[in-house]
């Protein structure tokens, strides 16, 4: 008979799913700052429905989805999760894994118990009329983020999720490397695949946001893998040469420019000041190409600092596509740009399976590097959220090792 609870680092045999387990939580009565909010308790394994499968997480992949889980803004994750049926008084924080099916529902055909998997982070109904019709899931009311909208995430020995979730592993990464860029890898294939016309082309300039981070070294990957020109903005020369090494042609260094943030009204003085910095910034972008072409796709996720100098250098009939808000929500859009010259402003959210799949194998083909820039104990899980809120972690992905009891595995140990 098989153990109540193991420890982390030690792993059942596969197959064998105890009554409890470790998870990392978030409770209403403590949002707050991630190193505080976010702590180990032990409850109860979840139990899986037909469509559903449960994995032993080996890794975990980090992304601002839980410091803003951790903090209970800009929703209370806990009423989302509600909708679904599921606990309203914890969250389990995390919508990137790696890991081993150890069951699977009475309907699943896709995946089997010993599977070495990775998770993508969309959900819905498999019932709703939308999803039915053979329309984008993605744009499904039902659409949710796994370990964001949903209670079961990653950062736990277990989770459970939809069978469609499960993608197959690549055999060449570690636990670790493997669970890093599935969540920001979909995000950007789908903001720079997903908008059509607006795609990415052969020789399109491609301006991409935070290009030495999770989402931005992706992005500019998959830039240069469809022909682009992919122009990283980032805040140190340091980190622009990172990106060079990833397949930027040039980068910009925003911390040469002071007007970021809501500019002031068009008919004010300060106006003027303002749009001489965009001027100069959209030159940077020149001058980083080595030529006088702007951007035909903006790939953003700051938001509030950034959107209205996005709007400006994007080309004419081009794409600002968004993804986030991680400097805030309130943007502005000087919309005598965007009419005059035919831009188009686009949200993105997440991903579908086409566009997860479709990643994956490129991962699995070995044509994007996952940029693992570095690995967490379990223990450190509040920490490392910590550190992403204040926007202090390295370049690249950053994972937590879960099951898996030191890094560099690529199979479970002996």
């Amino acid at each position: 008979m098989g153990k109540d609870l193991y420890e982390i680092g030690e792993i059942p045999p596969v197959g064998e799913v105890p009554r409890r387990m470790h998870a990392q939580l978030v409770r209403p009565e403590r949002y707050g700052e991630p190193a505080e909010a976010i702590q180990d308790e032990v409850i109860d394994v979840p139990e899986i429905g037909p469509h559903e499968v449960l994995v032993l997480v080996m890794a975990a992949g980090v992304n601002f989805n839980n410091v803003w889980a951790a903090r209970g803004v800009p929703v209370d994750v806990t009423k989302t999760q509600a909708r679904w049926g599921e606990p309203t008084d914890f969250h389990i924080v995390g919508s990137d894994a790696s890991g081993v099916v150890y069951a699977v529902g009475s309907e699943v055909t896709n995946v089997a118990v010993g599977d070495h998997v990775v998770v993508h982070a969309a959900q819905w109904d498999p019932d709703d009329p939308w999803v039915l019709a053979g329309k984008d899931p993605g744009l499904a009311a039902s659409f949710r983020v796994w370990g964001y909208d949903t209670c079961w995430g990653s950062f736990a020995q277990f989770t459970k999720v939809q069978a469609h979730q499960c993608l197959p592993k690549a055999e060449h990464l570690t636990w670790e490397e493997a669970a890093a860029p599935t969540l920001t890898g979909g995000t950007a294939y789908r903001m720079l695949h997903g908008w059509p016309p607006h795609t990415v082309q052969e020789g399109d300039v491609v301006l991409v946001w935070g290009g030495a981070g999770g989402l931005g070294s992706m992005a500019i990957q998959l830039v240069k893998l469809a022909g682009g020109l992919p122009v990283a903005v980032v805040s140190s020369d340091e980190k622009g040469e990172y990106c060079k090494k990833l397949g930027a042609v040039g980068y910009v260094n925003r911390r040469r420019f002071t007007h970021w943030g809501i500019p002031p009204r068009w008919d004010s003085p300060g106006w003027k000041d303002w749009l001489e910095g965009a001027k100069a910034f959209g030159k940077a972008i020149w001058d980083a190409l080595g030529e006088r072409r702007s951007p035909k796709i903006v790939f953003e996720h700051p938001g509030q600092d950034t959107i209205p100098t996005s709007i400006f250098v994007c080309d004419r009939g081009g794409m600002v596509v968004i993804c986030a808000g991680t400097s805030g929500y309130d943007t502005v859009v000087d919309v005598r740009y965007l009419w005059y010259l035919q831009k188009r402003y686009q949200g993105s959210h997440l991903f579908n399976d086409d566009q997860a799949r479709a990643f994956n194998d490129l991962v699995r083909e070995g044509k994007v590097e996952t940029t693992l820039g570095a690995v967490y104990r379990y223990e450190e899980t509040g920490r490392v959220h910590q550190l992403m809120g204040e926007g202090k972690l390295p370049e690249g992905n950053v994972a937590v090792l879960v099951s898996a009891p030191r890094p560099g595995l690529r199979d479970l140990p002996a």
